[in-house]
């Protein structure tokens, strides 16, 4: 384990394994770390080299957990074990919290772009995504199809969102509660999709990924502006969450390409809700500024 900090015996404990990763709680020397490992198996968009960058530059600003071993040729990310907890589905819903993410949503977006920065936007991810999902026969899980309808759905979105102008900062990119660590402070955690892009899209990230409603979303961006947004700001924010909808719809497929075990399963139960959210057009989230 010369990758651990420390030196004596390392007790090692496995998290999660994936297509992409496999994950462990590791300790040596009364220390506790994160390790993370790439299994290199299928490409769901990960650049590695940038994110030690990225990495780098949020845990200097307390935003990320600190990093003791960075590799990505290897694959390998060692860091400081976060000892907050994740929110409850119920928790993410205070007003607080409500606020505290925000607030750390916005000094993300702060945070300086590292150098030779990625830049994605939600027609590159589409095209990442759909244009190397193909059906695999083998799967043992059905999945639902990202269907003609929906991509010419996306394409209409696609080209609203290119009318409102927007800024380009630092996104996180998979802001979900698992990905937060709640303690002292607040820490985001997994860091693999970030990019540079539009800060909405994080926005959309946080409501989609915990299957916010209307008034969710008008909340998160309420505290976000810090202010009562406008009817271009709350349209700006339902289409990217649309369309974080739809890129994770197509994630999801590229995920089940190949046979799979657990959690193929979760992954296509939660390919289906996202379709039927798609198909609905707002899903239930029409945030639209409430009347005066």
């Amino acid at each position: 384990m010369r990758w651990v900090p420390g030196e004596g015996p390392v007790t090692l404990k496995p998290l999660a394994a994936g297509l992409v990763n496999q994950s462990y709680r590791v300790e040596r020397g009364g220390r506790v770390y994160s390790m993370r490992l790439a299994t290199g198996a299928l490409n769901l968009g990960i650049d590695r080299e940038w994110e030690c960058r990225v990495l780098e530059c949020a845990a200097r600003a307390g935003l990320a957990p600190v990093i003791a071993v960075c590799e990505p040729a290897q694959g390998i990310l060692v860091a400081e074990w976060s000892r907050g907890h994740a929110w409850t589905p119920r928790e993410l819903r205070l007003p607080e919290n409500i606020q505290a993410l925000t607030g750390l949503l916005r000094r993300v977006h702060a945070l300086p772009i590292p150098r030779k920065p990625r830049i994605m936007s939600p027609a590159a991810w589409i095209a990442h995504y759909g244009g190397t999902t193909r059906s695999v026969a083998a799967s043992p899980v059905p999945r639902p199809a990202a269907s003609a309808v929906l991509r010419g759905s996306a394409d209409t979105r696609l080209e609203e969102l290119a009318e409102i102008p927007a800024a380009q900062v630092l996104c996180h990119s998979d802001v979900h509660r698992l990905n937060l660590a709640a303690g002292e402070h607040l820490v985001l955690l997994d860091w693999e999709y970030a990019h540079v892009s539009d800060p909405y899209w994080d926005l959309a990230a946080w409501i989609a990924n915990n299957d916010g409603s209307g008034a969710f979303a008008a909340d998160v961006l309420a505290g976000y502006l810090e202010r009562r947004p406008c009817e271009l700001e709350a349209r700006r924010l339902r289409l990217l969450t649309w369309l974080y909808d739809y890129v994770c719809l197509l994630w999801c497929e590229r995920y089940l390409e190949r046979p799979q075990t657990a959690p193929a399963a979760e992954i296509s139960a939660r390919a289906e809700i996202l379709a039927l959210r798609l198909r609905d057009g707002s899903g239930g989230r029409d945030a639209r500024v409430p009347a005066n």
